[in-house]
């Protein structure tokens, strides 16, 4: 059973820095694209990153430049890291990877807050 857990949320001031974790179970991490997606109050779920099982990755334009997403297959974990934080990047962020079926696995996700 494919789950992913998230952390490393929390409030944060603009301006700062905010590494966010998803560690994954059920499959094999490796072979799997991760992805990270946002959702803002009363906004659609966006596509904020992606890493695929080569390191290949994509960006967001809202986020390209300031953000960094990573992995580590060892662990079975994947990263977000966000810098120059800005208000409109609050939101709760979530982990994602999808399967060659068209199948799609979500965690509870992580709030952000970017706010003085």
């Amino acid at each position: 059973q494919v789950q992913l857990v998230e952390s490393g949320g929390g409030l944060v001031r603009p301006g700062g820095s905010l590494r966010l974790s998803c560690v994954a179970s059920g499959f094999i991490f490796a072979n799997y694209g991760m992805r990270w997606y946002r959702q803002a109050p009363g906004k659609e779920r966006e596509l904020v990153a992606t890493v695929f099982s080569s390191a290949n990755t994509n960006y967001a334009e809202s986020v390209r430049g300031r953000a960094t997403i990573s992995r580590d297959n060892a662990k079975k974990m994947v990263y977000l890291q966000m810098n120059s934080l800005k208000p409109e990047d609050t939101a709760v962020y979530y982990c994602n990877t999808w399967d060659s079926y068209g199948m799609t696995y979500w965690g509870k996700g992580t709030l952000v807050t970017v706010s003085s």
